[in-house]
């Protein structure tokens, strides 16, 4: 919200809620049932979990609404298997990028939603700097988001610490960057082909 009370994008309740939802889910943490507080402690305590419960609801609302919105979308299934993408952060993806066919390779995907780095060539140098930002504000923002829950030991994970083993702490951002174009990828292939063919194969070597 901008000082002025306007929003600056229509999914920024959306961004908050998902923000929040951690904070939420403290409304059914057992230890605060039996948390003796003072007043006005006691009370803004109560209060704020009630709120929380509220908060919550209109969510999962929202939720099944947006899922069932989209379930027949193509490819949106396909994006839900990826990791870190649950069903309102496919909803926003499949729905940004629209028709996959307009993308004939993933690379052509991640330069329209502005991952890929600027590209500055000259007779004798070229150099890269930071990411575009182009296309896609939401798009970016959902992959991001994405990327922040995908669990610990699984490959895209992984990319992001191998980079800042080499790199250093200093390079966290440089490694977001490479785990959301790598996610992009793969939706690229599930929104064309129903499925990733390089995680399928991993999923059943590992069963």
């Amino acid at each position: 919200m901008g000082g002025d009370g306007v929003l600056k994008s229509p999914l920024q309740p959306l961004e908050l809620a998902l923000e929040l939802r951690p904070e939420l889910e403290l409304r059914n943490v057992p230890t605060l049932d039996g948390l003796e507080l003072p007043q006005p402690y006691a009370g803004k305590m109560a209060s704020l979990r009630k709120i929380c419960a509220v908060l919550a609801g209109e969510i999962a609302l929202l939720e099944a609404v947006i899922a069932g919105l989209v379930k027949d979308y193509p490819g949106y299934q396909a994006v839900r298997t990826l990791p870190g993408i649950g069903p309102v952060l496919g909803a926003v993806i499949v729905a940004e990028i629209g028709d996959i066919t307009r993308f004939p390779r993933p690379a052509e995907l991640c330069s329209w939603a502005g991952l890929t780095p600027r590209h500055r060539e000259s007779d004798t140098k070229v150099s890269r700097g930071h990411i575009t930002k182009q296309g896609s504000r939401n798009l970016r923002w959902a992959l991001i988001e994405a990327i922040q829950h995908v669990p610990a030991g699984h490959p895209l994970r992984q990319r992001k610490d191998d980079i800042m083993t080499r790199r250093g702490a200093q390079a966290r951002n440089i490694a977001k960057v490479a785990m959301a174009r790598q996610l992009l990828t793969w939706v690229f292939y599930a929104m064309r082909d129903g499925q990733v063919r390089s995680l399928a194969a991993a999923a059943r070597q590992a069963a």
